[in-house]
């Protein structure tokens, strides 16, 4: 099969297409024919720093569209020939990889295989952020980092359709502000100026949720843009910054709180958990709450494309390979 190998660290280029083996699925895994993967930041990061990579050559790829060409021992739910979207450890960037079924889920109804590669990291995330994690309320405010991405395109659709009074994002041009207006924001700013921002929006009073990806200061930054018993949900460091600690003084005279979601740590620690929230944002694209628009895609070949993509800040909305011709 054709796969995309990393056999050392560092730009684009040093994503390559071999020729390998196709796995055979372990006990309480299954082997899935890739239509499409998605790409996500984590990855680029794998490929530059090796984040959450165990060994190298490493395939990257967290989530993939496709059918199941086999089932190991003890699956039971899942049979082969099945249309499914799949949360993967890694190996997503090959025409068949092995995955644990306990993180495959059946496209649901109406949903072709190019969308359904946008569901596995995306919708699950988003929903979290707002409902699981942040608690978002009727009525309340909403600040969303990146508002221009994958998450931040359905973050923003999600806050609208759980009554949110106004939802504010944060990108990094102005081409990218104009494709989050069309996704559920009602004002976007440009730069590292949000928390002024935020206060003039608000009339002073701040946001009750903050999702931010970023980290480092930005992350701090951000809870001088939060209403009094605000929220900050952090789910990524992409500004690669040292983590940053939060205490008593900054938290306590207004009673905000800071939490933290990630969905690759979820599907280890509590895969249970992670269906039944899947299972519950998935039903938000059949029930056309919200739209995942892909706004690139890349031969399989051309893998280094799409991270170059990525990594230029030019992007928006989701970027896919077709693995499958």
């Amino acid at each position: 099969m054709r796969a995309v190998e990393i056999h050392e660290y560092g730009g684009p280029e040093v994503l390559k297409v071999v020729r390998t083996a196709a796995p055979d699925p372990g006990p309480g895994q299954v082997t899935v024919d890739v239509a499409y993967a998605g790409v996500n930041f984590a990855d680029l990061k794998a490929r530059a720093e090796g984040y959450r990579v165990a060994a190298l050559p490493y395939v990257p790829g967290l989530e993939v569209s496709g059918r199941i060409r086999a089932v190991g021992a003890g699956v039971t739910d899942l049979r082969p020939g099945q249309e499914v979207a799949a949360l993967t450890a890694a190996g997503g960037y090959a025409e068949v990889v092995a995955v644990s079924a306990a993180t495959v889920f059946a496209l649901p109804e109406g949903v072709d295989p190019r969308t359904g590669a946008t569901l596995p990291t995306v919708l699950p995330t988003a929903h979290a952020l707002l409902h699981e994690v942040g608690r978002l309320r009727a009525g309340e405010t909403v600040l969303v980092h990146g508002a221009a991405g994958g998450v931040g395109t359905v973050a923003g659709q999600l806050a609208r359709a759980a009554g949110a009074k106004a939802v504010y994002g944060v990108v990094s041009s102005a081409a990218k502000a104009g494709h989050a207006l069309e996704h559920g924001y009602d004002e976007v700013f440009v730069g590292d100026s949000f928390p002024e921002e935020v206060r003039r929006a608000t009339g002073g009073r701040g946001v009750d949720l903050l999702l931010d990806p970023v980290g480092g200061d930005t992350l701090r930054r951000g809870l001088d843009a939060l209403a009094v018993f605000g929220r900050i949900v952090s789910y990524g460091n992409a500004s690669g910054a040292e983590p940053w600690q939060v205490g008593p003084a900054e938290l306590y005279g207004s009673g905000r709180a800071v939490a933290g979601f990630s969905i690759l740590s979820l599907a280890q620690t509590a895969p249970e958990a992670l269906r039944a929230l899947a299972e519950r944002a998935f039903r938000t694209a059949t029930d056309g709450v919200v739209a995942l628009p892909v706004t690139a895609e890349f031969p399989l070949e051309d893998a280094a494309g799409a991270h170059a993509l990525m990594g230029g800040r030019t992007s928006t909305g989701k970027l896919l390979l077709k693995v499958a011709p």
